[in-house]
């Protein structure tokens, strides 16, 4: 993922990552990918700002990075629609939360409505029946904007990890 972002934007990374983050791995590929390209000499040096994103309903990293700590403890009675951020202990959550700190970035947990409210949202303007949690991240980015931690004029990437159509169950009324 690192690469194709690398690449998509013609080896000028953004200025901020949104990742809906379970186990992590997702992030911590990234984070290598970007120091090895840098090793390569194809980018330079500068990072973006990477952001975990996770459901309030299971938000271990979100609370260990609030809380200071360097591992985060299991999230107990974890429970979210998005599988995916449905993950109470990380495994990589160590070099999560290192990457996080070491790039600027955040950790932030939304509730599940509006996390679904955001995969209708974007399937209304995109014409893209994200999943949970890739549509978590317009949530999240929608708050960080209103913080003033990220400005409308920075480059950011939203990572979209699946397709809606495996949660059809969470759409039936």
């Amino acid at each position: 993922m690192g690469y194709e972002v690398a690449e998509q934007m013609n080896w000028t990374l953004p200025d901020v990552i949104l990742y809906p983050t379970g186990g992590g791995t997702g992030l911590i590929g990234m984070w290598k990918a970007f120091d090895e390209m840098e090793e390569m000499g194809w980018i330079g040096s500068k990072r973006p700002r990477m952001v975990t994103v996770q459901s309030d309903g299971c938000a271990p990293i979100v609370r260990a990075f609030e809380q200071g700590l360097d591992e985060a403890p299991e999230f107990e009675n974890a429970h979210t629609v998005a599988a995916g951020l449905r993950v109470p202990k990380a495994i990589g959550d160590f070099i999560m939360l290192n990457i996080l700190r070491k790039s600027g970035g955040a950790a932030v947990g939304v509730p599940d409505s509006e996390i679904m409210a955001a995969v209708t949202e974007i399937g209304s303007a995109e014409g893209i029946f994200t999943a949970p949690e890739g549509a978590a991240c317009l949530a999240v980015l929608r708050r960080l904007i209103e913080q003033g931690k990220v400005d409308r004029g920075e480059t950011v990437v939203l990572f979209n990890t699946g397709s809606g159509t495996k949660y059809m169950e969470a759409f039936r009324g």
